[in-house]
């Protein structure tokens, strides 16, 4: 299960800001996770749960925004939130298509003490 490494990568990110912040708790922290990112939420959310005590983020809420997959069509310009993994523009069914949005995960926000 890699969401472990992602854990550890976010816990250790979270540290890096309390202290260049001269904060000492992390009380939350948002997530956006990409459909197409490779990370499952409920093991992801699992993870932290169990590896955030002894950490800055003990305690601490761990909210999670699901990023749907975003394509842009290179065809016909349509911007599209696609709802089954088919790349494929549900306007004019080019497949001449680029990724906006859902393929990766990013730390959106913390809030800290």
């Amino acid at each position: 299960m890699h969401e472990y490494s992602v854990v550890q990568a976010l816990l250790d990110q979270c540290e890096e800001y309390t202290k260049a912040n001269d904060a000492t708790q992390v009380t939350k922290l948002v997530v956006k996770i990409g459909v197409m990112s490779g990370v499952e939420p409920y093991l992801l959310e699992t993870a932290f749960n169990t590896f955030k005590e002894a950490s800055v983020c003990d305690g601490a809420e761990f909210v999670m925004h699901i990023q749907p997959l975003t394509i842009s069509c290179r065809e016909c310009g349509t911007t599209s939130e696609l709802e089954s993994r088919h790349y494929c523009c549900p306007k004019c069914e080019s497949v001449d298509v680029s990724v906006v949005d859902g393929e990766d995960m990013f730390l959106m926000s913390l809030e800290m003490k």
